[in-house]
């Protein structure tokens, strides 16, 4: 396998990981051996697990970027990109029932153990806040667009986490709902 290819191989391996298990719970080893290298191999690539956490952190920034690219085109308008963002609740919810979100997990993961890269998950947060600060804002909530998506993106959070503690599709489902009659009363539809 071509060192690119490998590099991008350990680097997905560890994110599965890192979100499956956490950050301090996996070895060089558990990702060597989800990659099929020997740790020489492994190695070659990374040096600490420091190195592949923001190789980790930076893959995860790039994705959501493409996700919330994606979510701009798919819809017409900022009310339809919101709702795409907490449809992702449902869209992911066998994924957050078993292990939560994975934004969310990681970020609090750092932030215990005091590392010094949770700055930069934070980062992934950040995304989502700024992009849903701009829908609001250009649904004419400029003065409360931040706001405004602090609350959804601090809901959407606590949906997931409730969701991983309960393993409850219904309760996701079920605030999913409540938030999209919030966002309706929010932007009332144009008539």
């Amino acid at each position: 396998m071509p060192a690119g290819q490998t590099r991008d191989h350990i680097i997905e391996a560890a994110d599965a990981l890192f979100y499956e298990k956490g950050f301090d719970h996996t070895a060089f080893s558990d990702i060597a051996r989800a990659v099929g290298i020997s740790r020489g191999n492994f190695y070659y690539h990374f040096r600490t697990k420091d190195e592949i956490l923001a190789a980790v952190i930076d893959r995860r920034l790039a994705r959501t970027a493409e996700l919330l690219a994606g979510w701009q085109a798919q819809a017409a308008d900022p009310a339809g990109r919101i709702r795409c963002f907490i449809g992702m609740l449902v869209a992911n919810r066998e994924p957050i029932m078993r292990h939560g979100c994975p934004v969310g997990t990681l970020c609090q993961e750092l932030a215990k153990l005091g590392h010094p890269a949770q700055p930069d998950a934070v980062r992934l947060y950040t995304l989502f806040r700024d992009w849903l600060a701009r829908q609001f804002t250009e649904a004419d909530r400029a003065g409360e667009a931040d706001a405004l998506a602090l609350h959804l993106l601090a809901r959407s959070q606590g949906v997931a986490a409730l969701a991983n503690a309960f393993h409850d599709e219904g309760f996701i489902r079920a605030e999913v709902a409540l938030m999209e009659a919030w966002l309706t009363r929010e932007i009332p539809p144009c008539s």
